[in-house]
């Protein structure tokens, strides 16, 4: 009975002592002497206890050692509780480090929450541009290719203009070669410079003796006659003048040994009186043309040029 009690006051002890080690009054290696010191003083009361009824009882010497292994229990125990707060103490700063942390990130996260707004924005902004840009470079191509169209149609035209051109040369260059080809005829004369010229008893061939052109030299002012050097369309015109009143001024137009034209006025009280005429003669080769004054008619002519005699080619058949 005795044995048993002394059991339950060790338990006790030892139960208090580890109160002691978790209320946290005592740490380190202080706490840890305190307590062996304790454990130490109470076995030692226990064992001189024990001593003393170990006089008067007999308990079996086993007891001692399993005290030993319960207060190295306990000690042990308290050491792993020690440890076990550090471990916590840890884990509490590991722990506060781990929020400030995480607050920071949640920092960073609501400024890149705010970045990403802003570049969403920013993003948003540029695509409608994009959008915009791409309608006008739409527009832009459809014009372009209205634009080439045109070009092309142009370079067509331009094409058909080339060629229509080079046509026009070559037709201008035959031309011109034909030009200097063919012969080329005119002549322009006057009748004199001695004034009243008739009237006579018969018909004479006027003869035109100052030559102001005679481009071919077809024309004779020795004899007064035009003679055709190509077959071809002739172009032929005068001028008759006369200057006396109450008289009668004409003359006749000859082919070959045909009148062709016969012109006349008279001279009436004003004593100026002129005629022009023209004609278009188709010659051939050799046909000669000239002027002759009519029986009883009269002319006139002096420096002034006033009687006129004129005639070319205008192409050869």
């Amino acid at each position: 009975m005795k044995s048993a009690a002394i059991f339950l006051a060790l338990l006790l002890c030892l139960q208090w002592t580890w109160a002691q080690g978790e209320s946290g009054e005592v740490t380190g290696k202080d706490t840890e002497t305190e307590g062996e010191k304790d454990v130490q003083f109470e076995i030692q009361g226990v064992r001189a206890a024990h001593d003393q009824s170990s006089r008067q009882t007999n308990i079996t010497p086993d007891i001692w050692t399993e005290l030993k292994e319960l207060r190295d229990m306990a000690i042990e125990q308290k050491v792993e509780l020690r440890n076990s707060k550090t471990k916590i103490e840890k884990l509490e700063q590991e722990n506060a480090a781990t929020q400030a942390r995480l607050a920071a990130t949640e920092s960073k996260n609501a400024v890149l929450d705010a970045r990403m707004s802003f570049y969403e924005n920013v993003a948003k902004e540029l695509q409608r541009e994009n959008t915009d840009l791409l309608d006008r470079v739409t527009v832009g191509e459809n014009k372009n290719k209205d634009l080439l169209a045109r070009v092309i149609a142009c370079e067509n035209k331009d094409k058909v203009l080339e060629t229509r051109m080079n046509t026009n040369e070559n037709e201008v260059e035959e031309l011109k070669r034909e030009n200097r080809d063919r012969p080329k005829v005119a002549f322009s004369v006057g009748l004199t410079d001695a004034g009243l010229l008739g009237p006579f008893n018969t018909d004479i061939p006027l003869k035109f003796s100052k030559v102001f052109i005679n481009i071919g030299q077809a024309y004779s002012p020795t004899t007064g006659i035009f003679m055709a050097p190509v077959r071809g369309v002739y172009y032929i015109r005068f001028t008759i003048w006369d200057s006396h009143s109450s008289a009668i001024m004409g003359a006749k137009l000859y082919h070959n040994d045909k009148s062709v034209m016969w012109n006349y006025d008279y001279n009436d009280d004003y004593g100026l009186v002129s005629v022009s005429n023209a004609l278009v003669l188709q010659l051939e080769r050799g046909d000669v043309v000239y002027m002759v004054l009519g029986s009883g008619y009269r002319i006139y002519d002096d420096s002034y040029n006033r009687t006129i005699f004129s005639g070319f080619l205008l192409f050869a058949v």
